[in-house]
């Protein structure tokens, strides 16, 4: 990873943090992307060969900005992970008046790397990577209620219907990506003890309980560690990842809603439509 640069997002803590160390200790450049500037310059001091951008990824103009600073800066993006994530127990909505869960989860890395694509597809052999979850298998894309404005709202169907929304963006960019040397995959990282869960709900407190069963942040970290520098994944494209080895998502994920789901997200997000 000697001379390669990496964007991580979500990287002031948990599996971020140590997807960022990882990549450091093989030689990257990496970059890290918080909300914090105090959690951003503690995550620095603590990993080699790293900076940060600060943005606020559930606002679009925070990452229209964040992007626009990044290209201005760097002539190169080798790798771009996508790993910011968030759980709410109750519906919220952002300073675009989109669903949180939806905006921070989906469309945050779908407008991150259509901005930076240019760069990825510059760099030789890039790699996109975002984060799923095995809570893809109960997800359900409602594109007639994809905010929860008419159902009733459950943080475990909002975060279940990203978590398979990131599977059908890494499918649909692969497909858009065909031709070039950059390649888009994505991974579950396990049951991971992080703060995914905040809040005193009913969710966070079974997540707490449960954190003792989790793995630590670190193993986490392993298959994005892997798929961000191994040359044994290196032209693999539009897969999903477990424990270093690629399966077969739920089938939900394989059908035409992949395309259907970019078309919205490039109206979600202000984006022209780009020709496969």
């Amino acid at each position: 990873m000697q001379g390669k640069v990496c964007l991580i997002t979500g990287a002031t803590s948990g599996i971020g943090k140590e997807i960022a160390r990882g990549l450091s200790k093989l030689g990257a450049t990496v970059i890290i992307v918080g909300r914090s500037r105090e959690k951003c310059e503690s995550a620095v001091q603590e990993i080699n060969s790293a900076s940060y951008f600060m943005a606020d990824l559930s606002s679009q103009a925070e990452v229209r900005k964040m992007a626009a600073e990044f290209s201005s800066r760097y002539d190169r993006l080798d790798v771009l992970l996508n790993n910011a994530g968030v759980f709410l127990a109750g519906r919220k909505v952002t300073v675009d008046d989109i669903e949180y869960t939806f905006a921070v989860n989906h469309l945050a890395p779908f407008l991150l790397t259509n901005l930076l694509l240019d760069k990825l597809k510059a760099s030789a052999s890039s790699r996109i990577i975002t984060t799923s979850s095995m809570a893809h298998e109960s997800g359900h894309i409602d594109f007639g209620d994809i905010q929860f404005e008419k159902r009733r709202y459950s943080g475990i169907s909002a975060y279940s219907q990203s978590k398979l929304a990131n599977i059908l963006f890494t499918r649909e960019l692969a497909r858009r990506l065909a031709g070039t040397q950059a390649t888009a995959n994505c991974f579950h990282p396990g049951a991971v003890k992080t703060n995914l869960v905040h809040g005193s709900s009913i969710y966070s407190l079974v997540w707490r309980a449960a954190g003792a069963f989790f793995i630590g942040p670190e193993k986490g970290a392993d298959t994005a560690i892997y798929l961000a520098s191994s040359d044994e994944v290196a032209g693999v494209t539009g897969a999903y990842f477990v424990k270093r080895r690629q399966e077969r998502p739920f089938d939900a994920s394989y059908d035409e809603q992949a395309a259907k789901l970019w078309e919205l997200s490039e109206e979600l997000t202000g984006l022209k439509p780009i020709t496969p």
